[in-house]
């Protein structure tokens, strides 16, 4: 929809339609004689400027709102209707109502009829008193009469249209049904209804039938919606609880609690990864998983990047890139799965980061952490030469945060329990153990050189040498996220949530930049000559790449539409992971 509208349905019965930009009421539609439920625009309403709404006096109405009438009523649910959407592409519309059935309804008589496919016929198949009402309409039609209108309105008021078909009533919850939704490419509904449950239902061209039942809220659930790019269904409920469910393997893979405020509606963005949810104190906007690939580069200014997709540890090669691809990438290894969600690809076990040993010139060595069941880490070994044919896995532990490398053969985690910095060999045996400098340390991040590690601690960065035991500094810097060091180890950067703070190896600053909405990522630019290397930081908001040089100087490059990860700059071009 190209015009700045919004529709809204109230309990006073009406059906208002907004300009959001001028902050007024356009027009009121009447018909409804009970509460409104649910309403929405056509999603194509360019074409179809229809609204659809549902309402408690039992019944679906499909509106136009450019002739700001009622196009057609749609009956047949004997309890309040709750609900009612339309497919994104089909002509078909789905309703819920608190009478255990969620109805589908074929609208493709009435698309033919509204775009002059169809001769506009009285109805069919209705009593003999019906048909002789219809034969007095087309006559009175014939001779021009407005009263013919007025009675065929009339008639449509009594007996409906058949515009708009049920197609299947879909009858299988034990109570109430409160909502009902499409998939938006399959032939695939999803309902939630009173009794705790959320069903999924097929459809085929001639009937629809229930696949399964996905049990677990353990209260009236309010409302349920396929997510539009993953195979999930978000479901949340008068339990105070948004669930995720894994579509495929039917099971639960992720469960997000409220204190004391029940849900009751859902939306999803179209294109973007963002949710919103309804409850009794306001509404809250969320990502289901978190977007920020774990990448890491190679050795120095190398011409490598690894990072994780999917369940793949990734080896891009930037050296060898051809007619403007960006290089190549090599698989190296499946990353295994851990944790309780093991058997599904469930929300929030995908790798938060990785870590590349830096300090080790003869094979590489990746750290691959995720934030599964309070934190677990795996080490993967392979040779530089023949990356996905030597390939050791299988060193795992439990650990707090990223892994970092201490040195050639070293690695630190930070135990959750204890909260103490454990250092290992490559083999993964303990080798020493370190209570941190202070208080509240909750991550380690990469210290910039061998034996060195940054922890995290409140809103500061600590920089503290394992082997003396020294700190060797420290700075303040607001909810800190990751430390990005310039190639030739001179500076760090510390990515903050709503700023960057670029500091020298002892970690005095040099400047920081502060934002209003999310850093998203940064890179160092690393171009062999020009004087810009390690000079020069590059970094991503939510909404625009800028740059930010160490004496201070800052400013935007360009917007984007959607985030990026920035890994590396190189004169003139900026490599990103989406």
């Amino acid at each position: 929809l190209a015009d700045p509208l919004i529709v809204s349905g109230g309990d006073d019965y009406k059906i208002k339609v907004w300009d959001y930009k001028l902050r007024r009421c356009l027009f009121t539609l009447l018909g409804h004689l009970d509460y409104i439920r649910t309403v929405q625009f056509h999603p194509n309403a360019g074409q179809f400027p229809w609204i659809l709404s549902a309402s408690d006096d039992q019944t679906l109405r499909l509106w136009d709102f450019q002739k700001r009438s009622c196009l057609s009523v749609l009956t047949g649910h004997n309890h309040y209707v709750m609900c009612a959407s339309f497919h994104p592409s089909e002509d078909l519309i789905v309703s819920a109502s608190l009478d255990q059935t969620v109805r589908v309804w074929d609208t493709t008589g009435l698309r033919k009829k509204q775009s002059g496919e169809l001769p506009e016929s009285g109805p069919t198949g209705l009593g003999d008193a019906a048909s002789q009402i219809a034969s007095g309409i087309s006559q009175a039609r014939a001779s021009g009469g407005g009263a013919g209108a007025a009675a065929l309105n009339v008639q449509a008021e009594l007996f409906g249209t058949n515009d708009v078909v049920v197609k299947y009533v879909l009858e299988g919850h034990d109570r109430g049904v409160n909502w009902a939704s499409f998939h938006p490419t399959l032939p695939l509904l999803a309902s939630a209804a009173d009794d705790r449950q959320v069903k999924l239902w097929r459809m085929s061209e001639t009937k629809a039938w229930e696949v399964d039942t996905l049990r677990g809220h353990a209260n009236n659930v309010s409302c349920c919606l396929f997510h539009p790019k993953h195979d999930l269904v978000v479901s949340n409920s008068e339990d105070r609880s948004i669930r995720v469910w894994d579509v495929s393997k039917r099971v639960g893979v992720q469960t997000f609690r409220r204190e004391g405020d029940r849900f009751w509606i859902l939306a999803a963005h179209r294109s973007q990864n963002l949710l919103a949810a309804g409850h009794d104190s306001g509404m809250l906007v969320f990502k289901l998983e978190r977007e920020r690939p774990a990448a890491a580069h190679g050795p120095g200014g190398s011409e490598k990047l690894y990072y994780v997709r999917g369940r793949e540890l990734f080896c891009h090669d930037y050296a060898q890139s051809t007619g403007g691809a960006s290089g190549v990438d090599v698989p190296i290894a499946t990353v295994r799965r851990v944790g309780q969600q093991a058997q599904t690809d469930g929300i929030g076990s995908a790798p938060r980061f990785l870590t590349y040993n830096q300090h080790n010139p003869t094979e590489g060595n990746v750290l691959v952490c995720s934030e599964v069941d309070g934190g677990s880490y795996e080490l993967i070994t392979f040779s530089l030469t023949n990356a996905s044919g030597s390939v050791t896995d299988g060193k795992r532990g439990s650990c707090m945060g990223p892994a970092v490398f201490l040195g050639k053969n070293r690695f630190a985690v930070l135990d959750r329990h204890q909260r103490q910095i454990v250092v290992k060999n490559l083999n993964n045996e303990t080798t020493k153990r370190l209570q941190p400098p202070a208080p509240n340390v909750d991550a380690l991040l990469d210290g910039g050189a061998s034996g060195r590690i940054l922890l995290r601690a409140d809103d500061r960065a600590i920089l503290f040498e394992v082997q003396s035991r020294r700190v060797l500094g420290e700075i303040s810097a607001p909810k800190i996220k990751t430390a990005v060091w310039s190639p030739d180890g001179s500076k760090v950067a510390l990515l903050c949530k709503y700023g960057v703070v670029i500091a020298d190896r002892q970690l005095n600053q040099l400047c920081s930049v502060s934002d209003t909405v999310r850093i998203k990522s940064g890179c160092w630019d690393v171009s062999p000559t020009g004087g810009t290397s390690s000079e020069l930081f590059i970094y991503t908001t939510l909404h625009h790449v800028k740059y930010c040089l160490p004496g201070g100087d800052t400013g935007t490059i360009r917007t984007l539409e959607h985030p990026l990860y920035a890994q590396r700059v190189v004169k003139d071009r900026l490599y990103c992971l989406d």
